[in-house]
């Protein structure tokens, strides 16, 4: 494979019986959203409303989406928890999980409560595959902590974290942090080993 493209990748003898071999003792994924797909795939990857390597991507009708059009669906969580369980019988950990909006600051203040129904809805998920699927789930980490430059789409605008940082698109700002709404309630998340789920 890697060959019909041009790529020498420095395989060596032995390297097959090491990736044979080798074993993870977990499995960690990062999940967002879920996609679907319609049966025939576009010509270009430019008519996709993701842009991204599914030509055929669709929206959805049935679930809710955020302003970037990503479909808010917690049962897909559960549904990938459950595929994943099922396939690799390892240990899952969610290593990333979380809401980009634009949050508003008044009076040095987020109240960024559709982060925090997102973050709920998707450990309430989690919770349901664990306790009622048996999968066995390590652990749940948000995306992110602080807010950092959009992976996707390169704007500061666009914030994930639960604790805000004073920057805008261009550069401009203070960089002084402010805790959100959201940054408290997850705190009482951790405090309480998710069994404390209540709107902040």
């Amino acid at each position: 494979m890697f060959e019909k493209q041009g790529y020498d990748i420095g395989w060596q003898e032995g390297d097959d019986v090491l990736l044979r071999e080798g074993t993870v003792d977990y499995i960690g994924f990062s999940y967002y959203m879920s996609t679907a797909v319609k049966h025939q795939a576009e010509d270009s990857p430019e008519n996709n409303i993701m842009n991204y390597t599914l030509p055929n991507a669709v929206n959805n009708p049935y679930i809710e989406s955020s302003d970037w059009d990503w479909a808010i669906d917690p049962i897909g969580l559960r549904y990938t928890l459950n595929v994943l369980y099922e396939r690799y019988q390892l240990p899952l950990f969610i290593v990333e999980n979380g809401f980009g909006a634009v949050d508003q600051v008044e009076n040095n203040e987020i109240h960024d409560s559709y982060r925090i129904d997102y973050l709920k809805q998707h450990i309430e998920a989690a919770i349901q595959a664990v306790g009622e699927d048996g999968v066995d789930l390590l652990g749940y980490t948000p995306w992110g902590i602080i807010d950092i430059v959009s992976f996707t789409t390169g704007e500061m605008k666009k914030r994930y974290g639960l604790i805000y940082v004073d920057q805008d698109d261009e550069g401009h700002g203070s960089l002084a942090r402010l805790k959100k709404d959201s940054f408290y309630w997850y705190h009482e998340v951790i405090q309480s080993n998710g069994t404390n789920l209540s709107s902040y």
